[in-house]
């Protein structure tokens, strides 16, 4: 009988994917100290992470906040394959952060499930996609769950460990401790709800300030400066829009709406509106705001 997952057992990460997410926290495991594999099916988008990264370990140490030894050290324990098979192979422990496609991550999770050695956990980085809806095509639910880190992954504490109903408590345990040991402060969600916490508390405020602006109560400037001003928070609501990008925004609220079926998640139309004219927030220029 295969022995329960344990931190102990884990010395190899593989992250699948080499996005934005997917590098990031490729490197925040390789800077803890784990030979990390980041793979993906194109060159291209590997040699980009890779040269990224490099820059950004390059940022550090001009900072201060890495010696020029802990920076090489890191990215040595850094690859980058578009081999699945034998990456798979070697992994203690898997996260996926590829597209946010169901059927995508249904055929990464399926070829892992028989590529990965039967000890390793499978997570993946999904904020809407709860790990039940793959679990079953990796043939070891019990070690299915997810791991969801927020964006910069490098410098965001939070990583949310999301539970369905098959995950072990081993498996649980086994991924906080890795979270807390790559120096994040980790929450267990015990139980799979649209959004998790922080997106359903984000969208919480985001809703109401919407229909705040949309009813002329305040003007935007205002409902953000209120939101920093008299909440404490680092920026309001129609910044952390823009920062995050309107068309992800979007696309929660569409998961989330698909999910459900509540009119309450309905997305809303301002922030399509916006979209659809291209106007995503600070990457695009222009947003709530102009950049």
């Amino acid at each position: 009988m295969n022995p329960e997952p344990s931190i102990s057992g884990i010395e190899r990460i593989l992250v699948v994917g080499s996005g934005t997410m997917g590098s990031q926290i490729g490197l925040v495991a390789a800077l803890a100290g784990y030979d990390t594999t980041v793979q993906d099916i194109s060159e291209p988008m590997l040699a980009k992470a890779k040269a990224e990264l490099s820059a950004r370990m390059d940022t550090s140490v001009a900072k201060g906040r890495l010696t020029v030894a802990e920076a090489e050290a890191a990215l040595g324990r850094l690859f980058f394959s578009t081999d699945l098979e034998s990456a798979a192979a070697r992994a203690d422990f898997v996260i996926e952060a590829a597209t946010e496609r169901l059927d995508v991550k249904e055929q990464i999770f399926a070829r892992i499930g028989q590529l990965a050695p039967e000890h390793a956990i499978l997570a993946t980085n999904s904020s809407t996609l709860g790990s039940s809806k793959v679990a079953a095509a990796t043939g070891r639910a019990d070690r299915v769950c997810n791991m969801h880190f927020f964006n910069p992954a490098l410098v965001m504490k939070c990583v949310e460990v999301v539970r369905h109903e098959a995950t072990s408590q081993a498996t649980v345990e086994t991924t906080l401790e890795l979270a807390r040991r790559f120096g994040k402060e980790p929450v267990l969600i015990n139980r799979e709800i649209p959004g998790f916490i922080a997106n359903r508390l984000m969208g919480a405020v985001q809703k109401e300030a919407l229909a705040l602006a949309a009813a002329g109560i305040a003007s935007k400037e205002d409902i953000d400066t209120t939101a920093r001003t008299a909440l404490g928070h680092p920026m309001g609501p129609f910044e952390l829009m823009d920062m995050v990008g309107l068309d992800v925004i979007d696309f929660i609220a569409q998961a989330t709406y698909a999910e459900t079926g509540d009119e309450a998640d309905r997305p809303d139309p301002q922030v399509a509106a916006l979209v659809a004219e291209g106007k995503l927030g600070r990457k695009s220029g222009q947003g709530w705001y102009s950049y």
